[in-house]
């Protein structure tokens, strides 16, 4: 046949093969081409049996998540399905690689499951605000029962093939070559005597829904998914399950999808989805740029950032050599490197010899010459400007000719820093989030003389290292940390008028933050951020309150986690938080020193105040061009700093709550504060003057 699919006979077992590239969506023309073969097995002489497999590095990945926007689509999937699933003959399915969603769905409407040992089988909808849509919640309770069902689906994480063999979804694990096994594995079936056994025709196991598993579901579904429904509207279908016959558990099963597809979550979650892929792309690149190729990297700086990064390098498989000043420094980093390994080991994430042979990746020295095959060296030292432009000095002198070479900075000029060397052209900006070897997000940031290949380079580097990277041009902060500046001020300005940490962070972390701000400034180090304030103070704005919660802190020697004490309270060995009065107290004193009357808030206050300038300086970041596109910074936010998948990011969630509204809120704090800080950017301004969104805005800025 042609298109994606093809036709095989092996011993009167018809082998159906789907070749999609690159990871085996399914899409209308897969969907089309699978009946289609279906079809043309009807017209010809009966099969002994159907095998169906994917060719290429996976089976089928999930269904097509561009379709979603369209009309609905799971009665076509419904209808394709049961014809697998009432053919007169066993069907059986070979999987390999990652089965997700739709893949697995399908494999659950066929007689028998087959997985190769590396293969990933999950149902991961609830992370895209929906739920499985094509007969998982109905098909896979009458095969493993309500609970493991409900487990499978509530964490969203793929099991190994032994873990799915085990739970009782897939009948057998292959070793060896796939095909061959499947294709034996069937012989074996039909010698035996094995025939048709269709998942409709089995009923759904009530022992494994008490009264006690369903409330201890609803309240997982409950803690894990705030603020969001996917969860509990999962749960609903699963249970539908017990009572329901499957033509009409399905039937109940679609109306759900099709509610979770409407809901802002989904919609923000699905936002994210193809915003990280849009990141990668860079608009103005001419056509045919290649990378250059990178088998080896250095880094200067063995601290935490440092040794975070060569263990991105090392886990992706390339060697790394580190860098130091001194061999203490250097050891201490090795150390560091090595404990958090150790940590990857007990926790069964690696083993030791999977240890030993990351660790072999990388090598220590004292000396920039072990940086002269390196074809990217990235510099990962303190924020100060003339210590990098030092080292970028040197790093010219012994680099290879096209080497990449990056900063790790958060905040400097990566132009001023390139002027230090002969080759402004291969310098860029590679802003690492801590943990680096765990945090996704990568800031690639371009000077005007940065090469396009320099870009390209660095781009599909993030691939391998496995980071999603969002392209920014040179400013103070440069997307993520000068939108912080905004958020964090007004956070601090409210602990000056009396809020205490607790109810900010509390407020912030109830609508869904990964961490309330105060509490990230007693992770990161308060110190850190009046080290960077005071280095910086000629940038900000003649506010003698800016960030002083901070400065009255450190001035007391409360730096956070580190010194035990900073917003909060940390007793020894031990990150949980505590309310400490001291603290509230020494902010008390430098707001009356400062002559701030204290004030009440209200929660709807402090969220308001600390996302509505954040928002407002995204949009200026996008008017000034310092991101591509408005969906990077939104990248930006849900990758680094812990901002709400489920709430599609900050300039996202501005749209789903009203341009307008956002506006209308800058302008009120204005009227109560001033312009210093609630100045409305001016792209805000216009699209609200113009009824205009922000993807209208950008379509006529890129035909321009």
């Amino acid at each position: 046949m042609a298109g994606t699919v093809t036709l095989a006979r092996r011993d009167g077992i018809v082998v159906i093969t789907v070749d999609n590239p690159p990871v085996n969506t399914i899409t209308a023309a897969v969907r089309a081409d699978l009946n289609a073969a279906l079809d043309e097995i009807g017209r010809a002489a009966s099969p002994r049996a159907l095998l169906l497999r994917c060719a290429g590095k996976t089976y089928f990945s999930g269904a097509d998540i561009g379709e979603f926007a369209g009309p609905p689509k799971e009665a076509e999937y419904r209808a394709l399905w049961a014809r697998f699933e009432n053919q007169p003959v066993p069907v059986v399915v070979a999987m390999h690689g990652t089965v997700l969603g739709g893949g697995l769905e399908l494999a659950l409407a066929c007689h028998y499951r087959l997985a190769a040992a590396d293969a990933r089988l999950g149902l991961p909808e609830v992370t895209l605000g929906i739920i499985p849509g094509a007969g998982g919640t109905q098909r896979l309770p009458r095969l493993i029962g309500v609970e493991r069902s409900l487990d499978l689906i509530l964490s969203a994480k793929p099991v190994s093939a032994r873990e799915a063999r085990a739970l009782g979804f897939i009948d057998a694990v292959i070793e060896g070559d796939l095909l061959e096994g499947a294709l034996q594995y069937t012989r074996d079936l039909l010698d035996s005597g094995g025939g048709v056994r269709r998942t409709s025709e089995r009923p759904v196991d009530p022992s494994t829904a008490t009264e006690q598993i369903i409330a201890r579901m609803k309240a997982r579904a409950e803690r894990e998914f705030p603020n969001r429904v996917a969860g509990a509207t999962a749960i609903e279908a699963v249970l539908a399950s017990l009572s329901l016959p499957l033509a009409e558990g399905l039937a109940f099963e679609e109306r759900l999808a099709n509610r979770s597809k409407d809901t802002p979550e989904s919609r923000g979650a699905i936002h994210m989805f193809f915003a990280e892929r849009e990141s990668r792309r860079v608009r103005d690149l001419p056509p045919g740029v290649a990378a250059r190729p990178v088998r080896s990297a250095g880094i200067v700086g063995s601290g935490t950032m440092g040794g975070g990064i060569a263990m991105c390098f090392a886990n992706a498989g390339l060697p790394a050599v580190l860098v130091d000043a001194d061999e203490p420094a250097l050891q201490r980093g090795l150390a560091t490197i090595s404990r958090n390994y150790d940590s990857m080991v007990k926790r069964g994430r690696i083993d030791e010899a999977e240890k030993a042979r990351r660790m072999a990746l990388i090598q220590g020295t004292l000396d920039y010459k072990g940086l002269s095959q390196a074809d990217v060296v990235i510099e990962a030292v303190f924020e100060n400007m003339e210590l990098k432009r030092r080292i970028f000095a040197a790093l010219d002198k012994v680099a290879r000719p096209g080497a990449v070479l990056a900063s790790n900075t958060s905040t400097l000029d990566v132009a001023q820093i390139a002027q230090a060397t002969s080759r402004p052209e291969d310098v860029i900006g590679m802003h690492f989030f801590s943990p680096a070897n765990v945090m996704p997000l990568l800031e690639v940031v371009r000077t005007d003389l940065t090469s396009a290949s320099t870009i390209q380079t660095v781009m599909e580097l993030s691939r391998p290292l496995r980071k999603t990277p969002v392209l920014a041009r040179v400013c103070y902060g440069f997307i993520g940390n000068r939108m912080m500046e905004g958020y964090a001020r007004e956070a601090e300005r409210m602990l000056l008028e009396g809020a205490t940490p607790r109810a900010i962070d509390t407020v912030l972390e109830q609508w869904g933050m990964a961490m309330g701000i105060l509490a990230v400034f007693d992770m990161a180090g308060v110190d850190v951020g009046v080290n960077v304030h005071k280095a910086n103070a000629e940038r900000y704005p003649p506010d003698p309150t800016y960030y002083q919660a901070d400065f009255a802190l450190a001035e007391a020697g409360r730096f956070g986690q580190k010194s035990g004490k900073g917003y909060y309270r940390y007793e020894a060995g031990d990150r949980k938080r505590h309310d400490d009065p001291e603290a509230i107290a020494l902010i008390a004193q430098r707001a009356q020193k400062l002559g701030i009357a204290p004030q009440a808030h209200s929660n709807q206050e402090i969220l308001e105040r600390c996302l509505y300038p954040l928002i407002n300086e995204g949009f200026r970041i996008l008017e000034e061009g310092v991101a591509q596109r408005a969906s990077d910074i939104d990248v930006v936010w849900c990758a680094g700093y812990g901002f709400p998948r489920y709430r599609g990011g900050p300039l996202f969630y501005a749209e789903e709550i009203g341009l307008a509204t956002v506006l209308k809120g800058i302008e009120s704090y204005r009227a109560r504060f001033g312009p210093m800080h609630w100045e409305p950017a001016a792209l805000l301004v216009d699209l609200v003057r113009q009824n205009k969104t922000i993807a209208a805005w950008e379509g006529e800025k890129k035909t321009a």
